[in-house]
């Protein structure tokens, strides 16, 4: 989804904030939450964090690092309307030197995919929900 499209997506859907998602090394999600006036910048020129404040990212002389939101993967969070609806976005990571991080869980997925690619394999994945229904009333055993 292009960036035009993302902004005007986010304004047709009434979000007040974008939560920018990265995992970290052990697939922990961990975000940065903008106000949606700030979406457009971050689309263009990415969001500058702290990558040593992340285990196992950087050490503090390299921890300049940035979120480049990736518009195709918006999706507003049903959940998050309290003060105001929240989309999130999936980022890759960048060095300070405009290159991926070499340590980005998810930039390193890509360069997995692309060697497989050239093997001429496919990598397919989908989500297994587990879930367990209750009954409302407890019966309590003696």
């Amino acid at each position: 989804m292009p960036t035009a499209n993302t902004l005007d997506k986010a304004k047709k859907d009434g979000v007040k904030f974008i939560s920018l998602q990265i995992i970290d090394l052990l697939g922990v999600i961990k975000e940065v939450v903008i106000p949606i006036n700030q979406f457009k910048d971050a689309l263009e020129d990415g969001v500058w964090f702290d990558g040593s404040s992340i285990e196992g990212f950087a050490r503090i002389q390299e921890s300049d690092l940035f979120l480049k939101p990736d518009p195709a993967t918006y999706c507003v969070v049903p959940w998050l309307t309290e003060n105001g609806k929240t989309a999130r976005v999936i980022c890759d990571i960048y060095g300070s030197d405009g290159k991926p991080y070499e340590g980005d869980p998810r930039f390193i997925l890509k360069k997995a995919l692309a060697k497989v690619a050239k093997l001429g394999y496919e990598y397919n994945v989908g989500p297994e929900p587990e879930f367990y229904l209750f009954k409302k009333s407890f019966v309590a055993w003696d």
